[in-house]
């Protein structure tokens, strides 16, 4: 389970989050340092939001994680998610008005298909 955890992607985004928690802190510490040096209101206010930017990002790292393990590993088999468009099957028993305006909604839908598929909204 943990072994998905463990793969080069994920040990390279492993060391990158805790090199950043770390650097939040060195950064705060460098804004209180300029604040007690005389600095401003920013200075102080800096000082403050690194380590909260910190945490924030592990928060989120966190939840991520926790996520990835939930995951079913197979939903990323090619051919799993796979829909196929299927035309919509016109009507043409019955209601001869209802066959025609079955007709014109499967011209429209053509054309929007046609022009999604040019690129074009």
């Amino acid at each position: 389970m943990f072994s998905r955890l463990l793969t080069p992607k994920w040990v390279a985004l492993h060391l990158l989050v805790a090199v950043l928690f770390v650097a939040t802190f060195f950064l705060g510490y460098w804004q209180l340092s300029k604040a007690e040096d005389g600095g401003g209101a920013v200075n102080w206010s800096y000082a403050l939001q690194w380590p909260l930017y910190g945490f924030m990002g592990l928060w989120f790292y966190v939840r991520m994680v926790r996520e990835e393990l939930r995951r079913d590993p197979d939903e990323d088999e090619p051919g799993n998610a796979l829909v196929l468009y299927q035309r919509p099957r016109i009507d043409t028993t019955g209601d001869p008005e209802l066959a025609a305006y079955n007709a014109y909604l499967a011209e429209l839908n053509e054309k929007a298909l046609g022009q999604r598929g040019s690129g074009g909204r």
